[in-house]
C-alpha cells in the first residue's frame, strides 16, 4: 500500500499504473488483485490508511480544546485545513470522489457521522449547546466541513479559498451554540 499511495499522491490515481505498482512493490498482478480486487479498491484501502491517520490528528486537535465545543470545532477546522496537503488534497478530495463516488457514502464518513450525533448528544445533555436534534446537526457540520474541504482541494487559489471556507464554516457552526 505504500508504494501505492506514494504513486496516487505523485501521479494521480489515473496515470499510476498497475504494471508500476506491482513492479515497485514487488507483487504480482494477481497478488494486488487478490488482496485489493482491483485498483478502485487498493484506492479504497489507501483512502481508509490516510483517514486512520487523520483521525487520530484530528483526535490530538480536539484533546487540546479548553471545552468539548471548542474541540469539536477545531477538529472540523483542522479538518477543512488539511485539505492543503498535496497527500490528501489529491488522494482524499480529488481522486477519491472522482472514481470512488459520493464521500459522504463512504464508510469512514459513516463512522465520523455517528461519533459526532454522539458528541453532540453529549454536548446538549451537559449543556453545552442548546438542545438541537444531534444527528441533523452531525450531518450538517460533517456536510460543510466535507464540501469547505473539497472546496479548497479543487480552488486555483487554495490558501484564499480556505480563509473563505473557515470563515463561513466558523459562522454557521457558532450557530448550534446559540440558543
Amino acid at each position: 500500500m505504500r508504494t501505492a499511495r506514494a504513486a496516487f499522491a505523485e501521479k494521480g490515481f489515473a496515470a499510476a499504473s498497475m504494471d508500476e505498482l506491482t513492479a515497485a512493490a514487488g507483487l504480482t498482478r494477481g497478488a494486488l488483485y487478490h488482496n485489493f480486487g482491483d485498483k478502485k479498491g487498493l484506492l479504497h484501502a489507501v483512502i481508509e490508511q490516510i483517514d486512520a491517520e487523520m483521525a487520530v490528528r484530528l483526535a490530538a486537535v480536539g484533546a487540546r480544546a479548553t471545552d468539548p465545543w471548542r474541540g469539536l470545532l477545531d477538529e472540523y477546522r483542522a479538518y477543512i485545513e488539511m485539505a492543503l496537503e498535496p497527500e490528501i488534497q489529491r488522494i482524499l478530495l480529488l481522486d477519491g470522489p472522482a472514481f470512488l463516488g459520493d464521500p459522504s457514502l463512504w464508510p469512514s464518513q459513516n463512522a465520523c457521522l455517528a461519533e459526532t450525533t454522539r458528541r453532540i448528544r453529549d454536548l446538549v445533555a451537559d449543556g453545552a449547546i442548546p438542545p438541537v436534534d444531534a444527528e441533523a446537526a452531525a450531518r450538517l457540520l460533517n456536510g460543510a466541513s466535507l464540501h469547505a474541504a473539497l472546496w479548497v482541494a479543487a480552488s486555483g487559489e487554495p490558501e484564499a479559498t480556505l480563509a473563505k471556507a473557515l470563515d463561513a464554516f466558523g459562522r454557521l457552526a457558532e450557530g448550534l451554540a446559540r440558543p
